[in-house]
């Protein structure tokens, strides 16, 4: 049906603003691809781009392998599911899903075939004689996305369509946008969210974009790859900072050494020095007193006895606790004045102002240089493995 390719694509307001730069990518025929980051990234935009709905003032859109920078959304071959539904609210739900097909100038018992069959499969066929404003939230929703499907095309465009929605028919809705994409082998998805939890679980591979930097012109995709790839070895900063709930420990710090032991790690805040493994064969060795960010997961520290801890360890208090049934939340400060996150599973249960000693597990440390690029290689660990 269709694949997107697009090339150093860009747009660039009357006003001299850019709001994308450099998006060069790839979605094939079959993926489900997730456009994800924080407001004013450019993601509805980009989405917007490949509709046809925006302009493009740079680079090249293809779909299907047919140049579409200047075609207009009805010559694309694309379907789009809107945020706020988008229902015509004097038509009934089998006029709605029907409308595009009609417009397009189908015979009246194809349009007929073809909405009840999308009814059937969206399990709102017996809501096709109602008006959208008999209907509730998440019944409209369906609506909105079997008028995409009825229309049969090569490119579902998906921008945060479950917003609007609660959280138990945000998950019921998520589920069953991806049973749909699973029935259309041949068309590939696209799907713009804010959601973290949305972009993980929904996604084949997500594009992780970021906003524009004031003063300079920046790429505008910060990472693309599969959604434990990026959770796991996160490229930069930006995504390291982005990906993940509660967001991973950054830890500034400065290279103190490079021992038998491994590498030596002065933190900025409160000048601890932190002992970690040496690096891997292969990984870049930071220059002693370079800059580098040490990143931790909340669930990738190891906990220490205060009193028996290693003089490399970090101290800190636990400031507030969020119970969540199967595992807690403890957020802490040390003297230095860092804040960090630390999930405990429900047997460690600390009291508010306990001390605690840390230690980052190597096997899951991150380091981001001065650049804010990752120092870990494209494979293979960062760290040498524990003997």
């Amino acid at each position: 049906m269709a694949d997107i390719r697009l090339h150093q694509v860009g747009k660039t307001y009357a006003n001299g603003a850019a709001a994308l730069h450099g998006v060069s990518l790839a979605i094939a025929e079959g993926e489900f691809c997730v456009f994800v980051g924080p407001s004013g990234c450019g993601k509805s935009t980009l989405l917007r781009m490949i509709a046809g709905l925006e302009d493009i003032t740079s680079g090249t859109l293809e779909i299907g392998g047919r140049r579409v920078n200047d075609l207009a959304p009805s010559e694309r071959d694309v379907a789009m599911v809107f945020q706020n539904y988008a229902l015509y609210p004097h038509l009934s739900v089998a006029a709605n899903l029907g409308f595009g097909l009609r417009l397009a100038g189908l015979k009246r018992d194809e349009v007929t075939r073809r909405t009840t069959e999308v009814a059937r499969l969206l399990q709102i066929d017996h809501l096709l004689d109602r008006l959208p404003q008999a209907l509730s939230g998440g019944q409209r929703q369906r609506v909105a996305i079997g008028r995409a499907l009825v229309r049969q095309p090569g490119v579902f465009l998906f921008d945060e369509p479950l917003s609007n929605l609660d959280a138990a028919l945000r998950q019921q809705t998520r589920q069953e946008i991806a049973r749909l994409h699973r029935q259309q082998p041949r068309a590939c998805s696209v799907y713009v969210t804010h959601d973290q939890g949305e972009a993980m679980t929904l996604a084949d591979r997500l594009v992780l974009l970021q906003p524009p930097a004031a003063g300079m012109l920046r790429p505008s995709v910060a990472q693309i790859g599969a959604p434990l790839a990026l959770y796991h070895r996160p490229a930069n900063l930006f995504a390291a900072g982005f990906l993940g709930s509660p967001r991973m420990n950054l830890l500034p710090a400065q290279v103190a050494g490079h021992t038998a032991a491994g590498l030596q790690l002065q933190l900025d805040a409160g000048g601890v020095l932190l002992q970690l493994p040496p690096l891997a064969a292969g990984v870049a060795m930071p220059a002693v007193g370079s800059a580098i960010t040490l990143g931790v997961r909340a669930e990738h520290w190891q906990l220490q006895p205060p009193a028996a801890a290693a003089s490399t360890a970090l101290l800190a208090k636990v400031q507030w606790l969020e119970h969540l049934g199967d595992q807690s939340l403890a957020f802490l400060a040390t003297p230095g004045g860092l804040n960090l996150a630390l999930r405990l599973p429900p047997t460690v249960a600390p009291a508010l102002g306990d001390a605690l000693a840390l230690q980052p597990d190597a096997a899951h440390a991150h380091l981001f240089g001065a650049d804010g690029q990752s120092l870990a290689p494209a494979s293979g660990p960062l760290f040498t493995p524990a003997a």
